[in-house]
């Protein structure tokens, strides 16, 4: 059966202190009340930096054991290389911990700027070059640089075949186009769903065996709620991929006005995953 998560894109918000987390809630244990309420969780500060196998560790160890956490790729990759010549930056990406992780690893998110226009050469590239097993990630894991030393470059996987899944999400008309769809469709590469509050655009198109679903407002950009009609809408929507046995991934990005953590919690009621 179809596997349906639903989360937020990264919990460590101050606005979300007294709202969504208690009064006195220590902030080291924000994930942990966090994940007990929610599907999965997008881990984003991995794609402002390079994180440390002791972080991904300890959030592995505060998620339940049947949680995922999904993790945003690096901007240096995406936004400053622009996917070209990312070898040794690829490589101590997965090199900084990802992989510790291991069966509560879900996919992996890599955002393109908006000034990114399709190129079906430097895309095939550069999705040639993804994992898509643990074993495979930490081969090129072996090759990262001096970015990530030794004593804290993790290089090994638990399960080896462990299958490694990737979602793109897009921000360029051109990357609309049926000929960027159909090299996402033979990579096998997710298109992520992004609700942009109409800055960018919303393609619903399936490119994979599963989707990934990023809501980053309704109507102004990462403040806007959804109301009730949006979260019928968006569960109806995941009902119809559910229904062709596609896993879908879902996380709110809406967290100005601690709305993200509320809207994923009513989504998840809706599809009867309240936990």
């Amino acid at each position: 059966m179809a596997d349906i998560r639903v989360g937020i894109s990264g919990w460590t918000y101050p606005p979300w202190r007294g709202v969504f987390y208690p009064d006195g809630l220590r902030q080291r244990d924000e994930l942990a009340y966090a994940a007990a309420r929610l599907g999965s969780i997008e881990v984003n500060g991995s794609f402002y930096s390079l994180q440390r196998p002791t972080s991904y560790r300890s959030w592995r160890d505060q998620t339940p054991d049947d949680f995922v956490l999904a993790v945003k790729g690096g901007r240096f990759i995406t936004h400053m290389k622009k996917l070209a010549g990312v070898e040794t930056a690829l490589a101590n990406f997965l090199a900084s911990g990802v992989l510790a992780l291991g069966p509560k690893l879900g996919p992996v998110l890599w955002q393109l700027p908006p000034t990114l226009d399709f190129n079906a050469d430097r895309l095939a590239a550069f999705f040639e070059l993804l994992p898509r097993t643990a074993g495979q990630g930490a081969s090129i894991a072996e090759r990262h640089d001096a970015k990530v030393p030794d004593d804290r470059a993790l290089t090994t996987a638990e399960v080896t075949d462990q299958p490694l899944r990737h979602a793109l999400e897009v921000r360029h008309d051109s990357l609309a186009s049926p000929a960027a769809l159909d090299l996402l469709r033979a990579h096998d590469i997710g298109l992520v769903a992004a609700d942009t509050a109409g800055r960018w655009p919303q393609l619903t198109d399936v490119t994979s065996d599963f989707v990934y679903v990023r809501l980053h407002g309704a109507e102004e950009l990462y403040a806007s709620g959804y109301d009730d009609e949006a979260l019928d809408r968006w569960a109806d929507r995941v009902r119809g991929w559910q229904q062709e046995e596609l896993d879908v991934f879902c996380y709110f990005d809406n967290d100005v006005k601690v709305r993200a953590p509320f809207d994923a919690m009513a989504l998840m009621e809706r599809l009867g995953l309240a936990r």
